[in-house]
């Protein structure tokens, strides 16, 4: 399977903005998703479109008709209304139903604007793709972020295992290129019966101009942070989070008096939070904002003088923390394999054992009393990001040159 290195090679045949302007004809790709909530996942999605088009390429998008009017943070009504209503099963059987609704508006989309290729975005019970790509003869490249399977199983009741796990795995083996954000997720696929060389690793990626270091001395000054050691963390804040955690370590004798935690985001536990912070008596040296629009996000992060991630899924390629990397912010993370793919202990991050909160208390207190060390690593991490090139256009790069890969090997075949 094609490594994070060796995805720069696949890269470098791709369509470039440097390009003299026909070198390499743009690409018409039909791209579809079933995200239902405006969230990370959405953010990705986005990102990569806005990337492709960037690059001259023509995006068709098809997707769930609401997505485009909910807010940041949002989830249908409709859906959840659903998952509250019918019973387990009964809605799983709805989900596979809904590929058969997904396929007629693909088919459509194919008849309308004859695509070059089909780009989907995983989900459970979706074959609608593979159904496509082969009635209409199209190469076929499949984005996976999770197992989903194995995640619903984890997280929320799935009653049809079997069928999650065979449809979820026919579309990875049906796919001509298989697209995983990270390693670990690779060798799952990998042993589902995927060929390693239809296996691609891309992770998730940043816009540099939008998320350039610097010092935010106006948004601190909105927040009333001057002259605070901030420790921040962004996202969905929940319970798995174990921001408890820096809640009692603020209470705590190891942090300078002046240190104030900043969560940017909401979630299920910010009123739990709030009450843990005034029952220690450090409800000041907490400011939970709430939901930020999408593009005020950065100059909240250049506030933080030490950047969180508590706690991470062991195969995702998080958002956020490749976001603290290119603004330069110091980071404590988990030293799981899919968070050592891109950051290694001591030099471009502080990481410690998953789950151990003594230790993680101890990496964010190192941190908080050596302002040398948190510089050194903040710039290191934002060279990771730069030697990588681990961006939105270097990813649309990349699947435009898979994608270009099959669509001439096709046109071969047809000579």
């Amino acid at each position: 399977m094609a490594s994070l290195i060796e995805r720069d090679s696949i890269a470098a045949t791709g369509r470039d903005e440097d390009a003299p302007p026909g070198a390499v004809p743009p690409l018409k790709i039909l791209f579809n998703h079933r995200t239902q909530s405006r969230d990370g996942q959405y953010v990705h999605i986005q990102e990569l479109i806005d990337a492709l088009r960037s690059l001259g390429h023509e995006v068709i998008v098809v997707e769930p008709r609401h997505v485009r009017s909910l807010q940041l943070g949002d989830e249908p009504r409709a859906g959840l209304a659903l998952k509250k209503y019918l019973s387990g099963p009964i809605y799983e059987l709805l989900e596979l139903a809904y590929s058969v609704l997904e396929f007629l508006r693909l088919a459509r989309a194919c008849l309308s604007h004859k695509p070059d290729i089909l780009y989907q975005r995983a989900n459970l019970y979706m074959l609608s793709g593979l159904w496509c790509a082969r009635l209409f003869r199209l190469p076929y490249l499949l984005e996976v972020n999770s197992p989903l399977t194995e995640e619903r199983e984890k997280f929320s009741a799935l009653r049809l295992r079997g069928l999650a796990w065979r449809t979820e795995r026919a579309s990875w083996r049906g796919a001509d290129q298989v697209l995983p954000v990270t390693e670990v997720l690779a060798r799952a696929i990998a042993r589902a019966g995927v060929p390693p060389d239809r296996i691609t690793v891309i992770p998730n990626g940043v816009d540099l101009d939008r998320f350039a270091p610097g010092d935010d001395g106006t948004t601190r000054r909105l927040l009333s942070l001057e002259n605070r050691l901030v420790l921040g963390f962004v996202g969905f804040v929940r319970e798995w989070h174990h921001a408890d955690a820096i809640i009692d370590l603020l209470a705590g004798p190891d942090l300078p008096p002046n240190s104030h935690f900043l969560i940017v985001g909401d979630g299920p536990v910010r009123g739990a939070l709030m009450d843990q912070a005034r029952r220690l008596g450090v409800e000041d040296r907490l400011t939970i904002t709430g939901i930020v629009p999408r593009e005020e996000v950065a100059p909240y992060v250049r506030c933080f003088d030490i950047a969180l991630q508590p706690h991470v899924v062991a195969y995702a390629s998080p958002l956020k923390m490749i976001e603290y990397m290119a603004l330069a912010r110091a980071i404590v993370a988990p030293a799981t394999d899919n968070i050592r793919e891109l950051l290694i202990d001591g030099q471009n991050a502080l990481l410690v054992e998953p789950d151990d909160r003594e230790a993680y208390a101890a990496a964010v207190g190192r941190l908080a009393r050596d302002a040398g060390l948190r510089a050194r690593l903040g710039t290191a991490a934002r060279e990771t990001v730069l030697a990588r090139d681990l961006t939105w256009r270097h990813n649309a790069r990349a699947v435009a040159a898979l994608a270009r890969r099959f669509v001439d090997a096709g046109a071969r075949e047809k000579r």
